[in-house]
This record gives C-alpha cells, sequence and structure tokens, in this order.
C-alpha cells in the first residue's frame, strides 16, 4: 500500500462513513438523498439536457474535424486490443448488466406503467416504449462516456500525462492540479466509481436471486445476495489478478458470446417479425425526433415535465456519474486508436447493439404482457426471467441469462478495481495488486452491507447527486481538450513545414 495517494485514504473515509450512516439509519438517509436529488433535478434539468447535448455535438464534431486523424498514442502506436476484443471491453464495462436487468422491464414499464405521453397500454404507449428507451441508452449515453475517454486516452497516451482526472486539466490550471484542487477532482471521481460499482454489485446480487427465486423457488433472502457476492468477489479479484490482457478480454469476449447466444435464441423463439417490424419502426422514430427529444423539458405540461424529470434527467445524471469509471477504463484499452475511430466505435457500435437488444427482450416481454401474462407486476429483477417462461425453451434461456450477469457481475467488478487502483496509485497504468484487492473487497462489503440495511437506494442517490459537480469537471476537461488538440495540430504543420 506505499504507493497509494491521498485520494486513496480520503475516498475510503467517505464511503466507510456514508456507509455506517446508510446502515444506522437508512431512511432517514435515503429521505435526505432523495431530497437532495430532487432539487437537482428540478432546478437542473435544463443544464442536463443541455451539456448531455452538448458533448454529444462536440464528439459528432471532432468526427468530420481536421482534428479527427490524430492518433490517441505515438504515430507508430498500434491498438492493443483487436476489434471485436476492444468493443466487448467497452461494452461490458459500459452498461452491459443493465441492458440485462432492464431489457424487459423498461420498455414493459413505458408500455404499461410510465408512457411519456400516451394513455398506458394504448399503440400509441407502444411506440414511445422503445423510441424512449433507445433514446436514454443510445448515443447521448455513449457521448458522455465518450468525452471522458477520449480526453484521458489522449492525455495519457500521446502526451504522456498520468492517468488522472486531474491531470486533464493541466493545460487550463497548470501546477495548480498538483496541489489540494487536483485532489479534490480525482476523489469526486473515485467515490463516484465506488457508489456506482456498489450498487450494481448490489442490483446485480438482487437480480441472480429474483432469478433463482422465480426459477427455483430459492428463497429471496439477503443470506443468498451475501453469497452470491462472495463468489462473484473471488472470481472478479481472479480476473483482476491475471490482468486485463488475459482475464478482462476472455471474460469480455465470453459476455459477448453468451448476449449473442441469448439474443438469437430470444429472436428466433419470440415473436421475430413482430420484434424486426417494431425495431425498425423504433428505430426511424428515434432518428426523427431525436433533435426535439434532446431538449424536451415541457414546462407548460406539469405531468409530462414530471415524465422528463424522473426519467431523462435521471437517466442523464446517472451516466454522468459512472462516466469517471467508465470513461477511465475505455481510455485505457483504446491506445492507438485514432480520435475519429474512438469516438465512431464508443458512439455507435455500443448503441446499436442496445437497440438490438431492447427491441428483442422488450417485445418479447410486451407481447408475453399482451397475451396475459403479467411482466408489468413482476419485480425488474424477474421480468426478463417472466417473458422466458412464455417461450420455447424458456428454461435454457433463463439459464444462459443467469450465467449472463454473473459475467457482466464480474467484468464491471473487474474493470473498476483496476479504475480504482489507478486512480488512487497517482495514474499508474498497472496499479499493484493489493491495492486493486483492497478496492475489491471494499466494494463487495459496502454493496452486501447495505443490502443487508436497505441503505442501498439512498447510496445511489448520493451518485446521482454527485453528478452535478463532476458535469462541471468534464465541461473543463471539454475546454482543456480542446485548447490541447489545438497547439498539437499546430505543432505538426510546424515540423511538416521544416
Amino acid at each position: 500500500m506505499k504507493k497509494v495517494t491521498v485520494v486513496f485514504w480520503v475516498t475510503m473515509a467517505m464511503i466507510v462513513a456514508l456507509s455506517i450512516v446508510g446502515s444506522l439509519i437508512p431512511d432517514a438517509f435515503e429521505d435526505i438523498s432523495s431530497t437532495i436529488m430532487d432539487f437537482v433535478s428540478v432546478h437542473f434539468g435544463w443544464y442536463y439536457l443541455l451539456i448531455v447535448s452538448l458533448f454529444l455535438v462536440f464528439c459528432l464534431y471532432l468526427v468530420f474535424s481536421q482534428y479527427g486523424k490524430i492518433k490517441l498514442g505515438k504515430q507508430d502506436d498500434k491498438p492493443e486490443f483487436s476489434y471485436p476484443s476492444w468493443f466487448a471491453m467497452l461494452f461490458s464495462a459500459g452498461m452491459g448488466i443493465g441492458l440485462v436487468f432492464f431489457g424487459v422491464a423498461s420498455p414493459v414499464s413505458h408500455y404499461i406503467k410510465t408512457p411519456p405521453t400516451a394513455d398506458p397500454g394504448t399503440s400509441k404507449a407502444l411506440e414511445d416504449a422503445l423510441r424512449v428507451t433507445f433514446f436514454h441508452y443510445g448515443i447521448h449515453a455513449w457521448a458522455i462516456y465518450a468525452v471522458i475517454g477520449l480526453v484521458l486516452a489522449y492525455f495519457i497516451f500521446r502526451q504522456g500525462k498520468r492517468g488522472l482526472i486531474s491531470a486533464t486539466l493541466e493545460p487550463i490550471f497548470g501546477d495548480k492540479m498538483e496541489g489540494i484542487w487536483g485532489k479534490v477532482i480525482d476523489v469526486i471521481a473515485v467515490f463516484a466509481t465506488v457508489v456506482g460499482v456498489a450498487t450494481t454489485l448490489g442490483f446485480g446480487a438482487t437480480q441472480i436471486n429474483g432469478g433463482l427465486t422465480y426459477l427455483l423457488d430459492i428463497d429471496n433472502a439477503f443470506w443468498v445476495q451475501l453469497v452470491i457476492i462472495l463468489i462473484v468477489t473471488v472470481l472478479f479479484m481472479i480476473s483482476s489478478y491475471v490482468g486485463l490482457s488475459k482475464g478482462m478480454k476472455y471474460l469480455s469476449n465470453a459476455n459477448m458470446g453468451l448476449a449473442g447466444i441469448l439474443f438469437l435464441g430470444t429472436l428466433i423463439l419470440g415473436p421475430t417479425l413482430y420484434i424486426l417490424n417494431s425495431l425498425t419502426d423504433a428505430v426511424g422514430s428515434y432518428i426523427q425526433q431525436l433533435p426535439a427529444e434532446s431538449l424536451r423539458l415541457s414546462p407548460n405540461d406539469p405531468d409530462e415535465q414530471q415524465w422528463v424529470l424522473d426519467w431523462t434527467v435521471f437517466f442523464w445524471a446517472w451516466w454522468i456519474a459512472w462516466a469517471p469509471f467508465v470513461g477511465i477504463f475505455i481510455a485505457r484499452v483504446s491506445k492507438g486508436r485514432t480520435i475519429r475511430e474512438f469516438v465512431l466505435g464508443v458512439l455507435i457500435v455500443p448503441s446499436v447493439i442496445s437497440f438490438l437488444w431492447f427491441a428483442i427482450f422488450g417485445i418479447s416481454g410486451i407481447q408475453a404482457q399482451k397475451d396475459g401474462s403479467d411482466i408489468a407486476a413482476l419485480p425488474d429483477e424477474q421480468a426478463l426471467f417472466g417473458t422466458f417462461d412464455q417461450l420455447p425453451l424458456g428454461m435454457v434461456l433463463s439459464i444462459v441469462a443467469l450465467l449472463l450477469i454473473a459475467t457482466f457481475f464480474i467484468t464491471s467488478a473487474d474493470s473498476a478495481t483496476f479504475v480504482l487502483g489507478m486512480q488512487t496509485t497517482n495514474g499508474s497504468l498497472s496499479p499493484p495488486q493489493i491495492v486493486k484487492f483492497t478496492w475489491g473487497i471494499a466494494q463487495s462489503a459496502i454493496a452486501a452491507v447495505l443490502l443487508y440495511t436497505g441503505g442501498l437506494q439512498a447510496l445511489e442517490n448520493a451518485l446521482i447527486s454527485a453528478a452535478l459537480p463532476f458535469s462541471l469537471i468534464m465541461l473543463l476537461m471539454i475546454f482543456s481538450f480542446y485548447k490541447a488538440l489545438v497547439k498539437d495540430k499546430k505543432q505538426e504543420k510546424q515540423r511538416k513545414h521544416f
């Protein structure tokens, strides 16, 4: 532990303190954190819509600008990972487990319980269900991740900076990032990562438990979730020990293989034609309404405005809060790509996979709902298994789904231990095993304690509230990055001239 910085100790103390508060007074903690989160959503909803749209516009500008050919590394650097492995790793770290958890639950909810503009259960609600799900998991979400990943990869691999969020702001603030303000920025990033992964571990354990309960009538109880967390902890620490090029790479490829089996199996066994027709229609609606949806706040319709705050603003804050973790990891595995290649890869491929995923599983769940199986009444963690129960070979699909959740679970935790180790050892690209193990155990312990006491939701609220200050850091990162790009391009022209 000799290499850890003060960021490690400060963040660990903050997390332990919040976990203790969440354990001792979970209801009060949840009330306070919910009040803060509601205040931020109501008063800064307009800001979230504007800033996320700005991130997307900036990414698209880079694709078509003169800076697109700049490499994230030296001119002779080659990508460390092949395209399939690269896509698999960024997707597994980004939102893989979220797609499995909400693949059925989110579209069904928008169709039956929470349609944005239509009456529940109507054909208009069904059309909106896929479109808004695509919107929340599409290119806007990945633009948030792309900004962090791109800026970090550029400064680490092209400019030789430390792998820290604070280091990317040195073109603006210079040596001040070596002091207290740099530490504050890195603490915010580490805090968001720990809390985000702890909540994911908690939700992942509940979904595996929910699947076992639905399929095998195993108790839906804390002791089962604790056993699941312990098993997953051992597995992701083994993966962490063998390193990115082996453990994480092979697990991510396994993720995509299992996801492919589940994907094709559900497409073939489900309402295939209905899925394909709905997918085509929803993609067209998504593209057509994207500009208006990006800035829709509906100030003159209180019900519609509340929907936007509850869903769109929530998702944008959630993805921003997750951005330090996912962005740093994507940066680490993207050495040797050009800026254009990076942005197109990160924006398009995961978004397309998300669209296909939600169309297949969402429409299968909606069809099951129409056929009389009340999928909407099931807990979110059981909606997927309830849908499979209505398909041929449903038990086989459910077993594959449980394996997929487990591998996504492991890869999320594995990539997080690497990112946390990197951020708390002064940006080391090869953090010591003891530091990664410490963070791995801490994440699992926090998830277990808060699952037991019921404080997990409060910690999620705290994470979303932390997105507001971090979004300001992201704006500074864009300005710093652009300033460095202009200087880089000018130096390149001078070299060619001489």
